[in-house]
């Protein structure tokens, strides 16, 4: 979030007033924007990128099977990956249990994982849903 009045101040995570949900993946999809941001006001430049509300939910529904609802603004549905993520699978469940620890302790919290919007990207491979 960028308060465009004075031109200076920027706000992430629970502190701002975006409707969206309050979880880590949020905090690492702003921390991106963010990042870019702050370095082009220090350059003098024009604030360019805007956070497109992405956050995730990690929801288990049953044992060793979870959904990984991930969406944006107004719902729309952001899928990191190229499956139906809303269908329980012991994948997502292995990613939430074996590997979204080590993207937070290893990368949000020393400031280098800036969420899966490049991984999305990726995955996607030119495909545009």
């Amino acid at each position: 979030w960028y308060q465009r009045e004075y031109g200076d101040v920027f706000a992430i995570g629970d502190c701002n007033s975006c409707p969206t949900g309050k979880t880590a993946a949020k905090v690492a999809a702003e921390s991106g924007v963010l990042y870019g941001n702050i370095q082009r006001v220090m350059k003098g430049q024009e604030v360019m990128r805007g956070y497109d509300g992405y956050t995730s939910c990690p929801l288990t529904v049953g044992d060793d099977k979870l959904v990984l609802a991930e969406f944006g603004y107004d719902g729309a549905i952001l899928e990191t990956f190229p499956i139906d993520q809303a269908k329980p699978s012991a994948l997502n469940y292995w990613l939430k249990k074996e590997i979204m620890p080590s993207l937070y302790w290893r990368g949000l919290i020393r400031g280098t994982w800036r969420g899966p919007g490049f991984v999305r990207k990726a995955m996607r491979l030119g495909m545009t849903s």
